[in-house]
């Protein structure tokens, strides 16, 4: 049903969030990973993308990528007000290894 949403609509970020999120749950990491890419080159301000892209990307051990997730999360959560988020993020940020 998301790909349907997507097929009319590319640009739909909370579907293309969505679609990201289900292959995260099926294991799918490069899909996800790729959905995630595309929903914020769409919507830059979309919070939850970065967080969930640098999440998936400290499960999966890539510390550089899951810091510029973080910091381009934290730096649209500013933007867009959203302060839990930029806390949950900052969080995140602050237990990666130096690097």
């Amino acid at each position: 049903m998301l790909k349907e949403i997507l097929a009319e609509n590319p640009n739909d970020a909370f579907a293309r969030y969505g679609l990201a999120m289900e292959y995260a749950n099926l294991g799918d990491t490069a899909g996800a990973m790729g959905e995630y890419e595309k929903t914020v080159a769409a919507s830059p301000d979309y919070v939850p993308a970065y967080q969930m892209a640098g999440q998936l990307s400290m499960n999966l051990g890539r510390e550089a990528d899951a810091r510029a997730w973080f910091e381009r999360g934290i730096a649209a959560a500013r933007r867009t007000g959203n302060r839990h988020a930029e806390s949950e993020m900052q969080g995140m940020l602050d237990t990666l290894p130096e690097g």
